[in-house]
């Protein structure tokens, strides 16, 4: 964008000061196990207090978008992370629980306005699974992490901008 395309609101990558809550599977742990560590990596690199970090491990992915939505009810975190792992088999359960706990977790950032940050895997195979876990293409934990912090610092940075806005005349 050149300079002359108007302002723009970015999160920044400081944890400080900031509460986040993670949402674990333990159903495929040896894959969101993984996810967990690059996750809480990512947010104590950022600067976040590990104190001011909790984690809430759910039966599976189908069980996530339930807790996250009442983390976010609580109004105690600033950004949620999702983990889990779905792995495709050979009926049509694993696109029913994707599709199901993607949608969950959609409508539990937005019916709550606290950031959700997606880290459910859907992989055909094991072998992706570990791939995005850590081994070769880098681990998605970590990414979901950086993106809680952007997010918290983002949804901040906008609720202040807000009630200015709100107050324009005919709005």
């Amino acid at each position: 964008m050149g300079k002359d395309s108007g302002s723009q609101v970015r999160g920044e990558l400081r944890a400080a000061g900031l509460r986040f809550g993670i949402v674990v599977s333990r159903f495929n742990s040896f894959i969101t196990d993984r996810l967990l560590s690059g996750a809480l990596d990512a947010l104590e690199r950022a600067g976040a207090d590990p104190k001011h970090i909790t984690v809430v491990r759910v039966p599976g992915s189908f069980e996530i978008p339930l807790a996250a939505k009442k983390m976010g009810e609580s109004k105690r975190y600033d950004a949620i992370v999702t983990i889990g792992c779905i792995l495709r088999g050979e009926t049509a359960h694993f696109q029913y629980v994707a599709t199901e706990a993607t949608r969950g977790v959609q409508l539990a950032q937005l019916d709550t306005g606290v950031p959700m940050i997606l880290c459910i895997l859907t992989c055909d195979t094991l072998e992706q699974a570990i791939e995005r876990a850590g081994l070769k293409s880098g681990n998605k934990g970590y990414e979901a992490g950086l993106a809680a912090v952007e997010m918290a610092t983002l949804a901040r940075k906008l609720a202040s901008q807000l009630p200015a806005a709100g107050r324009r005349k005919g709005r």
